[in-house]
């Protein structure tokens, strides 16, 4: 089976296994969803009932725990954001992230020989993707090489490394080195799946393919979700497409893309009415793992908003911090910062007229946030009493 790519912007296709056309843009697998309806769905678990809208059949092993994810209904979202909230919680996967469903894709196709004879795997990560691709690739028993940046922190390495991959640590431009790593080209031995490869957006489109099925026969108003290379983004517009094209659903949900003020290169080029995402300088954010200053989807991602009749908006930290503790308080979901920008980000839209109240919208929470540390003193305990006097403390916990 030959895999063809296309580009989404200039139209040229290719059966070469490379991540760019020659005009610069990201390519996407071409891909033909027939006449799919729901009720061609398979019995294979998770996001691998949709092996008709995927490139690979189902491999078995931990790909079955990949997709699936709960869809969370909360009235006290409502309340906070001003509409009706659908909370996609994509933290349930085996590394607490959406990446483990391109994980699963990617390496499903380097075992089934789809990208040649492929010695080992690798991507270019700092967290969750990193920790995705090793897990998957520990589990098909394929090497794993991950090339992180040389200031990561040591702790963070620590939660890549329980799964075994060689880390490599690298001085430079971390998106020179994304770059590099695909410009070795479809000769080299190791197949990245850096986060907006074809193969990767193959498995992160389920994320919408699942949405659109949990609200059929109709689809959710809109769908929120953070935004950084632009590779998720992608998918979810892949998936509406393909599914409109099938005729399993009436008509596209908006796309809405969020990111934090700090580092918003694609929402800055949507508030400036540009066709095309620039490189910034960026800043600091506590939502560091969405800090992108030059996304290598941007421009695809930032087209996928225009054309569904979406938006791109930023949120600060402070608004980031809010919307996290009141997942936290409100609905009981621990999620991390990036994953906040999604819902202080609806609030923005409902806000700005963007999107209005009593609207269905499916907010994508990206990850867990149990991986990440709070502030330090966020929460202090209420003090320390001896075992005899616990029902004197309970008694104040009460408010007797």
């Amino acid at each position: 089976m030959t895999l063809e790519r296309v580009c989404d912007d200039c139209g040229a296709r290719t059966t070469e296994p490379v991540a760019r056309c020659d005009c610069g843009e990201p390519l996407w697998l071409a891909t033909d969803p027939g006449s799919f309806s729901w009720d061609d769905v398979s019995d294979s678990p998770g996001m691998w009932r949709y092996e008709e809208l995927l490139p690979v059949e189902f491999p078995g092993g931990l790909a079955a725990a990949a997709g699936g994810t709960p869809l969370l209904r909360d009235d006290a979202l409502d309340e906070y954001a001003g509409t009706t909230i659908h909370v996609k919680v994509e933290g349930s996967h085996p590394t607490g992230s959406f990446k483990d469903r391109g994980s699963a894709v990617g390496l499903a196709a380097i075992e089934s020989g789809l990208v040649g004879d492929a010695a080992a795997v690798g991507t270019v990560s700092h967290g969750n993707m990193a920790m995705g691709t090793a897990a998957f690739a520990t589990a098909a028993d394929v090497p794993c090489v991950v090339f992180v940046p040389d200031d990561v922190p040591q702790a963070r390495l620590d939660v890549i490394g329980q799964f075994d991959p060689t880390i490599l640590t690298v001085r430079g431009e971390y998106s020179r080195l994304y770059d590099r790593t695909l410009e070795l080209g479809p000769d080299n031995d190791v197949v990245f799946l850096n986060s907006d490869v074809p193969l990767r957006v193959e498995g992160q489109k389920t994320t919408a393919v699942e949405l659109c099925e949990a609200f059929a026969p109709d689809v959710p108003d809109a769908i929120v979700l953070p935004v950084s290379s632009g590779g998720h983004a992608s998918g979810v517009w892949k998936a509406v497409r393909e599914l409109r094209e099938a005729g399993a659903i009436d008509r596209v949900p908006e796309l809405y893309l969020t990111q934090a003020a700090a580092c918003s290169p694609i929402a800055d080029a949507f508030e400036r009415g540009d066709s095309a995402v620039s490189r910034v300088e960026g800043g600091d954010t506590i939502a560091y793992s969405i800090a992108n200053a030059d996304p290598p989807s941007g421009t695809r991602a930032l087209r996928a908003a225009r054309e569904t009749g979406g938006a791109v908006v930023s949120v600060t930290d402070d608004e980031i911090r809010d919307a996290q503790r009141v997942l936290a308080t409100q609905a009981g979901l621990s999620v991390e910062t990036a994953s906040a920008t999604a819902l202080a980000g609806t609030k923005h839209l409902v806000e700005r007229g963007f999107v209005a109240p009593g609207d269905d919208v499916a907010v994508i929470a990206t990850g867990t946030g149990l991986k990440e540390s709070p502030a330090e003193g966020s929460h202090d305990p209420l003090g320390t009493v001896g075992i005899d006097d616990i029902d004197a403390a309970l008694g104040r916990f009460l408010g007797g």
